[in-house]
């Protein structure tokens, strides 16, 4: 076999130099099987190493470590061993909840946990002192066991899960007659940790052998359909290892696994399927296999590397929000991303010519029928025709699709933000269960209370404590607050002091309890109203619970999301400026990525927010977990920038090669998206099957996302890509390629000699 070893062996336009992708081409060439041996390898001790990562995962990370709210978690901790997760059981008798065998239960349960290390605090409906408001049902037949866990939501859940594990073991087969369920917040994360693991498993089952069999027929063999299963294999393990690795220094989240494996899969297609469709072509016209490879390298090798480094610079913006919930995202798609890139330029060539005719083996095409002798020319193609329809009627059809993506898009106008509870899972959890017996049945709502913090009370009276606790039960939608100074109800003291509240390690805190529903106006309002009020001797209060979390959150993604979009949008124009040479072409893509969202996001208020198509079998809650749509905008937008590389990358082949008139303009779009059409719509179905899978998932918010990157893959590559790209790039005709003179003469120096 002759190996080119000199530019020589390249084409036309890409003889002028070696470049770094010309000399992997000719690595491939040289020795393709060493390369996947070693790939082989590198498959083998990334599944060993990374596979393990779940264990060292955590179902938390939604909250802003440096808020106020977690200062006064962490003062908690610390100073009073309580980490802000509560284990629940909710003990159920027919007979009542005074029966001997309902009594019995509770108190052999709070014997239980009173062994147990972690826990820093018990109290429930039998052991409480009596008139102990919300431990009793309102139908008297339910009662409730509420611990206190050390350990934050990084420890607690296991700690909850093992607890829970031992009660269903030893306590409730004693009182058979009894329904005894473990809750509240730490088992809700243990639960969490689980069902996405399984929830994993379920999607990769769904997925894997519906992308084959598309695959088989989109790629025409079934070598060529494994060639982007082993590269998405090759991203997906090696994400793993980044996923444990990032874990032994910093807590990351579980959720990121949905991530690597759907958009491993995804990415790996697209990048596998680009580079043996320009190899293909190549062949076409008449290249031998070597030169074919060569130029597909420099060609399709170089759009797959600025996809990447595209999508992966929108992804790592979301490592500037202090949640490690979306930082975790950050480091598994940068990583997903880079690998998928890195295997499907190292691996796919040396498969190629490894291969060799036997890539297109077993070819359902021909088994099916006679193929075509000779290739379609390209003005009967049906992309190329639909283009042409598309601008010739430019304006019409551009306008009436950018109002319908708008008017979809309107129901987020009116988004409300919230954090996940228990009605995320499923309602065969026992944490969701737990929490719907806790909505219907206890009056008091323990998770809507609010703890005030005093992180100096040196000197502080229990005067000063009676004070504040008086003004904060009357305000509205408090009923009761526990202080150091004894418990009050509308301003008058009915108890003794909280147990346990502090003064004399110099830490103090109050507990205001809260009827007012989280997640509303009105329990903003009431929050606003408990940081307005003076603190006890007018010292600094930090404040803690669900709703000043949530306000926090808020807080944490607003102040940053400027910066987030900021940085999208330059990282966006720069790169496709350096693809192109264009400044409106940028801008452009800005545009129509940020159209390409809009329908999504208004489906996901729609269906999600506001319970329609009865909430794709979720729990409506009325809010949207707050972090979702920049987790959903980061990586869609992201996406989206894959498919504008692509076509405008074989767009501007043509334009440079044409008269440059505003007649090839166009012919360079129809001709540029007809030999793309096929790439982008097969690569948008399987990337839309891979994260449709997560649609199965059974944590509401992961079946959100899916949905939402599902609507955004298909809605980019379709409605956008083939109808609102070429209409805007007629209308904008010859200035599609304008750059002011300094900028243009930059781009001419900094260029790639082959992309001239």
């Amino acid at each position: 076999m002759a190996i080119p070893t000199r530019p020589d062996g390249l084409r036309g336009r890409h003889r002028k130099r070696i470049t770094v992708l010309h000399r992997v081409a000719l690595t491939a060439i040289a020795a393709p099987r060493r390369i996947l041996a070693l790939a082989a390898l590198a498959l083998v001790a990334g599944a060993v190493f990374g596979v393990p990562a779940a264990s060292s995962l955590s179902a938390g990370g939604f909250q802003d470590p440096a808020a106020e709210s977690a200062r006064a978690t962490t003062t908690l901790m610390e100073t009073f061993g309580r980490g802000g997760m509560q284990l629940v059981f909710g003990v159920t008798d027919s007979a009542g909840v005074d029966s001997p065998d309902a009594r019995a239960t509770g108190e052999d349960i709070v014997a239980l946990l009173r062994t147990a290390p972690e826990v820093v605090g018990v109290v429930s409906a039998w052991t409480a002192p009596p008139g102990t408001p919300g431990l009793t049902g309102a139908d008297g037949r339910s009662g409730l066991v509420v611990a206190e866990l050390a350990g934050g939501e990084d420890d607690a859940p296991r700690v909850a899960e093992r607890l829970a594990d031992q009660v269903a073991a030893d306590i409730a087969p004693r009182h058979g007659g009894v329904s005894v369920l473990a809750g509240g917040s730490a088992m809700v994360y243990a639960q969490i940790n689980g069902q996405t693991l399984r929830d994993v498993v379920l999607m990769e089952s769904i997925a894997i052998p519906l992308t084959f069999l598309v695959l088989v027929w989109v790629f025409r063999g079934l070598p060529a359909a494994a060639l982007p299963v082993a590269v998405g294999a090759l991203a997906i393990v090696g994400s793993l290892s980044v996923l444990r690795l990032v874990a032994m220094v910093t807590p990351a989240s579980i959720f990121a696994l949905n991530l690597t494996t759907a958009l491993g899969l995804a990415l790996a297609v697209d990048y596998t399927l680009l580079i043996v469709s320009r190899f293909r072509d190549e062949m076409a016209d008449g290249a031998d296999r070597e030169q074919a490879l060569i130029t597909t390298m420099v060609t399709a090798g170089r759009t797959v590397l600025f996809s990447a480094l595209t999508v992966a610079l929108s992804m790592a913006a979301m490592a500037l929000f202090p949640m490690y919930f979306l930082t975790s995202f950050a480091y598994a798609g940068v990583a997903t991303v880079a690998l998928c890139a890195l295997a499907a330029i190292v691996v796919t060539p040396a498969a190629i010519m490894a291969l060799g005719p036997r890539l297109d083996a077993f070819d359902l095409h021909r088994l099916l029928g006679p193929t075509r002798a000779q290739p379609r020319p390209t003005d009967q193609m049906f992309w190329y025709r639909t283009t042409r329809f598309v601008i010739r009627r430019a304006l019409p059809i551009g306008a009436a699709t950018t109002v319908l993506l708008l008017a979809l898009g309107a129901p987020f106008l009116k988004v409300a933000w919230g954090l996940p509870d228990d009605r995320v899972l499923p309602t065969s959890a026992s944490s969701r269960q737990v929490g719907d017996l806790m909505r219907a049945q206890f009056p008091g709502n323990s998770e809507a209370a609010v703890t005030v913090v005093l992180p100096d009370a040196h000197g502080l009276t229990p005067s000063s404590f009676a004070d504040y606790a008086r003004s904060a039960s009357l305000l509205p939608g408090v009923p009761v607050v526990d202080s150091p100074a004894g418990t009050f109800v509308e301003g008058t003291r009915v108890g003794p002091p909280a147990t346990g509240a502090g003064l004399d390690q110099g830490v103090a805190f109050l507990t205001v309890a809260s009827s007012t529903p989280l997640f509303t106006p009105e329990s903003d309002a009431q929050l606003d109203r408990l940081r307005a009020l003076p603190g006890p001797g007018d010292r600094t209060v930090e404040l803690t619970g669900i709703a000043a979390i949530n306000a926090d959150t808020l807080t944490a993604i607003t102040a940053r999301l400027p910066a987030v979009l900021g940085i999208v949008a330059v990282v966006t124009f720069v790169l496709l400026f350096l693809l192109t040479g264009s400044v409106v072409l940028p801008l452009k893509a800005l545009i129509l990525n940020t159209l390409s969202l809009t329908a999504a996001f208004g489906a996901l208020v729609w269906i999600f927010q506001d319970g329609n198509l009865g909430a794709l079998g979720t729990t409506p809650t009325g809010t949207l977990v707050a972090n979702m749509p920049v987790l959903l905008f980061c990586i869609a937008f992201g996406l989206s920038m894959d498919y504008e590389v692509f076509l405008l990358a074989r767009i501007r082949e043509l334009w440079l090669a044409s008269g440059r008139t505003r007649a090839d303009n166009d012919e360079s779009v129809a001709v540029g998206l007809a030999r793309t059409g096929r790439v982008v719509t097969a690569a948008a179905l399987i990337m839309a099957i891979s994260f449709g899978a997560l649609v199965a998932a059974q944590v509401s918010f992961m079946r959100m996302f899916g949905l939402g990157l599902t609507l955004a893959v298909l809605i980019d590559a379709t409605v956008v890509r083939m109808v609102l790209l070429p209409a805007m790039m007629h209308l904008m005709g010859r200035w599609n390629w304008w750059a002011p003179a300094p900028l243009a003469s930059l781009h001419e120096r900094i260029r790639p000699s082959h992309a001239r």
